[in-house]
């Protein structure tokens, strides 16, 4: 978990910083922090549109400029060609249900979270899905 603590420092995001790593047979395939996509002005310039909005977090994510840090992660793993099927996602944060949906068609099996996050039905379908998910102990809402 640490490593992904030192990813989300990376982040550009004002409201949360989260980082995320895709491991497999024990290699780090790939990692991802939150932040809009390269090359498009940092939120830092232009102000948090979710914050300007009033938009809670858990709630309406489309109203936000950035990537999350799980879809950088899998996003990263398609452009160097890394196959993450089979693999487990360590996060500082639970996924939402957009990432979710994203990690259960890569093939993700296991999501090992520090931080909860407001959004039941994303570990709902993560159960349906048969892919155990679980707190790190410990890092519970650090």
């Amino acid at each position: 978990m640490q490593i992904t603590k030192l990813v989300a420092t990376r982040s550009t995001c004002l409201r949360r910083q989260v980082g995320a790593l895709l491991v497999k047979e024990k290699n780090i395939m790939a990692t991802g922090y939150n932040g809009v996509p390269s090359g498009i002005t940092h939120c830092d310039v232009t102000g948090c549109l979710r914050d300007q909005l009033n938009v809670p977090s858990g709630e309406r994510h489309e109203l936000c400029r950035g990537l999350h840090a799980e879809q950088n992660a899998i996003i990263q793993a398609a452009r160097h060609g890394g196959n993450i099927a089979g693999a487990t996602l360590y996060c500082t944060d639970s996924p939402c249900i957009i990432c979710s949906k994203m990690l259960i068609n890569a093939g993700i099996v296991e999501v090992i979270f520090a931080r909860g996050y407001p959004d039941k039905l994303s570990l709902d379908m993560l159960t349906e899905a048969r892919i155990t998910y679980r707190q790190y102990p410990g890092d519970k809402d650090k």
